[in-house]
């Protein structure tokens, strides 16, 4: 094994083992507990389930140090709700917290005021009152639930969340694990924000040194990589700004346990074992794999899809994947998620008993970004940026085009200028539903991507009434993200400009990302029929991806009414200005 053992890693050791050797000390005891995921109290008839939750803000310890996460019923994440598909759900939620809070069903179908979104359906819940959720449970599968009030997700309010179908799954499965992954800083989240407003790079412990730029003069030759990082150096960015947030401060966690505490989820040898991926982090995509296994991707946000073997997937915030493996050995499996940008992991292990662990993979060096996502090889206006000039690079051939997955996706125009919060403006977006995205372009191994995913169950084929385009921009020196709606009439970035839909109709909506960072895109209310050449088949979910400098299409019946949610899923984006409100009446 090429072991490597990082200073961050070396000093979790040896504090571990001065807590080992510390036995005669007093532990203080904890009411909350965080055992990896709990199951929550239910009573249940004929009609109808029912769950009491009670929202606390407790110490406890993660790690080797003591936090002060929020939980739901004493527990940290808060625990499993199984709901059935057919039956009433009612969700008694009471704060006792010191602060309003909310929770938000994500993915769930709804009626607009069961939506959880204060400020948009309701005013939040208050210190020491009780909401009832309460609606028709119309779907199945794999999502989550969490707060929707200010940066409360960051501090570990979230949950998984499993509906039970009332018909059978056309797959087969002998057991089942869930597997939350999240991110967690010991930091104030407050805190984190007004570092990511006053230097967007002070998490990035990963740049490019001198010993960089040797090395890719002995790969490319010198004219290149000068050239390359002139580029950079001109437009003051950097190719390695892949996350906002990093290792440097948070710790990742799976089920809420750390890489160190490396939670066991049990087999038998030849059983075929479903694993329920959430990614309920605050900002953190990862990339998942389990060496050994070969992986079967069976449901996206909750939604079957047609099986798709994979060795390794990415997970943007928000999503859900549920997979099928079959360990047919008596050994041990590492579950490794690495965050998208290298600077940290965590672990599980799949074994047929507890205690048995397997070695971790060989850690791969830092993801850098590429021309596609700066804009290399299309026309591309750079403006806002300190000290930078306007640039203007044309289109060259060395993108490599995509075939039909986004053969319908058209761009109707792109507005002249969004003004200073938006430091780049794509002028010709690329289809990217076949790119595995940073990082993962040149692994030899089969890596899942969206192009991949096709329904198991059709959906009706109409004409589109109309099309809106929506144009994400950000400016990563001052830590704004906005997105601008374009129906051809209006454009539109505030949070009080709704975007209406009538009723009944068809919409495309046509995602442009201006930025150079990836952002996971949740609608509210309604799913999202993702245009990936799938025609009838096209796959249908709650969050989409949309990488740096792409344009990608998807149609929406808009078929609830009233005021839904709809933002960037990385919550410091939302939270400075990614968040619209679509209004359906």
């Amino acid at each position: 094994m090429d072991f490597q053992l990082s200073r961050r890693g070396f000093l979790q050791a040896v504090g571990t083992s001065l807590l080992i050797g510390m036995l005669n000390k007093t532990i203080p005891a904890y009411a909350a507990s965080r055992t990896g995921i709990r199951v929550a109290d239910r009573k249940e008839t004929d009609t109808a389930i029912e769950y009491h939750l009670v929202i606390q803000r407790n110490p406890l310890p993660i790690g080797l140090k003591e936090g002060m996460p929020i939980t739901i019923n004493d527990s940290f994440p808060a625990p499993l709700i199984r709901l059935k598909e057919g039956k009433r759900a009612i969700l008694k939620v009471r704060n006792e917290m010191h602060e309003s809070t909310s929770i938000h069903w994500h993915g769930i179908i709804v009626p607009y005021q069961m939506d959880g979104v204060p400020g948009v359906v309701f005013p939040g819940i208050a210190p020491g009152e009780t909401f009832v959720y309460e609606f028709p449970v119309v779907q199945s599968g794999t999502y989550w639930y969490h707060s929707h009030t200010g940066l409360q997700e960051q501090l570990g309010h979230y949950g998984p969340l499993i509906v039970e179908p009332k018909d059978d799954e056309p797959f087969d499965y002998d057991r089942e694990h869930v597997v939350v992954l999240s991110d967690w800083t010991f930091e104030e989240p407050e805190k984190v924000l007004m570092h990511l407003k006053k230097w967007e790079g002070y998490y990035n412990y990963q740049k490019r040194t001198v010993f960089d730029l040797f090395n890719d003069i002995e790969k490319v030759g010198f004219r290149k990589a000068m050239k390359t990082r002139l580029m950079w150096s001109k437009m003051r960015m950097s190719s390695r700004d892949i996350a906002d947030i990093t290792a440097s401060t948070y710790t990742y966690l799976m089920n809420g346990m750390t890489a160190e505490e490396n939670q066991t989820f049990i087999f038998r040898p030849g059983e075929k074992v479903r694993l329920r991926f959430i990614n309920a982090s605050a900002n953190t995509y990862f990339d998942v794999r389990i060496p050994g296994l070969k992986m079967s991707v069976v449901q996206a946000d909750g939604q079957n899809v047609q099986p798709v073997s994979v060795d390794e997937f990415r997970i943007a915030v928000a999503e859900t994947y549920d997979v099928i493996v079959t360990p047919s050995e008596h050994r041990a499996y590492t579950i490794f998620v690495e965050s998208m940008d290298r600077s940290g992991y965590t672990r599980g292990t799949l074994a047929p008993e507890k205690g048995m662990k397997a070695p971790l993979p060989p850690r791969r060096p830092p993801a850098e970004r590429g021309m596609k996502a700066m804009g290399m090889d299309m026309k591309m206006d750079m403006h806002g940026m300190k000290g930078s000039h306007a640039m203007n690079m044309m289109q060259g051939n060395k993108i490599k085009m995509a075939k039909e997955p986004c053969s319908g996706c058209t761009v109707e125009r792109i507005p002249k200028s969004f003004g200073v919060d938006a430091a780049m403006k794509v002028k010709n977006p690329i289809c990217r539903l076949d790119d595995p995205g940073v990082g993962l372009e040149n692994v030899k191994h089969k890596v899942l991507t969206y192009a991949d995913l096709k329904s198991v169950t059709p959906f009706q084929k109409r004409n589109v009434d109309r099309a809106i385009t929506i144009h994400l921009t950000g400016n990563m020196e001052r830590f704004v993200w906005k997105m601008w709606a374009d129906d051809g009439k209006t454009l539109t970035s505030e949070f009080h400009q709704l975007i209406d839909l009538k009723y009944g109709e068809r919409v495309k909506i046509v995602f442009v990302n201006h930025t150079m960072m990836d952002h996971p895109i949740h609608l509210h209310g309604t799913w999202m029929y993702l245009d990936n050449g799938n025609d009838a088949l096209n796959p249908r979910k709650h969050t989409i991806n949309i990488k740096p400098a792409e344009k990608l299409c998807v149609e929406v019946d808009a078929d609830a009414y009233g005021n839904w949610a709809f933002h960037c899923h990385l919550l410091y984006h939302m939270h400075t200005g990614m968040f619209r409100v679509v209004r359906v009446c």
